[in-house]
């Protein structure tokens, strides 16, 4: 879609990045990309992923809401999912703000908050129907114990806007009919084709 703009020579934080595979792929591109995970396993694997290439990524654990980076350290901050799904936006979005060059650009990805209220959390089904109050949006738990973080599109832009992030396009993803999705269950790929089942944001530090 071209949100991460023109990667060339540009400082590249992945937060949340698994098993590093945008960070690599990245890389190819001419950037310069660190990959930040809590997870020591995914670390692991992001390390192995890497082995047959020439040059290791550097690649960093720690907690998304407390980056252990300098102020203005970084061009592009993006996460797929990770971070900012798992962490509190009131914490992660400050410390983006603070990592990022003036116009350096925020892009990331995670569920919409259709997904939010219309998904069961103690059987993680969707539903047709509202489950949940939209304006109690938040920290949200899981039977299985998973923590996930949402908030209203209000509370997203105003939290950007206090930090001096705008706003410069919300994609909100839907299916193509007769394409299969790689990671949707088929009753996910109905559902997402009449509510976006995620949403893709791109800003820019002013």
């Amino acid at each position: 879609m071209g949100l991460l703009g023109d990667v060339r020579g540009c400082d590249v934080l992945e937060l949340g990045c698994g098993a590093a595979r945008w960070s690599y792929a990245l890389r190819d591109d001419g950037a310069r990309p660190v990959g930040l995970d809590f997870s020591p396993t995914r670390l692991r694997q992001a390390r192995d992923s890497g082995a047959p290439r020439r040059a290791a990524l550097p690649l960093v654990r720690a907690n998304a809401e407390r980056l252990p980076f300098r102020a203005d350290a970084f061009d592009l901050v993006f996460c797929d999912w990770g971070a900012m799904t798992f962490c509190d936006p009131a914490r992660t979005v400050p410390e983006v703000a603070r990592v990022l060059r003036s116009g350096g650009r925020f892009v990331f990805s995670n569920s919409s908050p259709f997904r939010s209220v219309a998904q069961d959390r103690r059987t993680d089904r969707l539903s047709a129907r509202l489950q949940y109050s939209y304006f109690d949006l938040g920290r949200l738990e899981f039977r299985d114990g998973e923590v996930n973080f949402q908030l209203t599109t209000g509370r997203w832009i105003a939290l950007f806007r206090e930090h001096g992030l705008a706003v410069e396009r919300l994609v909100e993803s839907r299916p193509v009919e007769g394409q299969r999705s790689s990671y949707l269950k088929p009753s996910e790929e109905r559902w997402a084709r009449s509510w976006p089942i995620e949403w893709i944001w791109q800003l820019r530090r002013d």
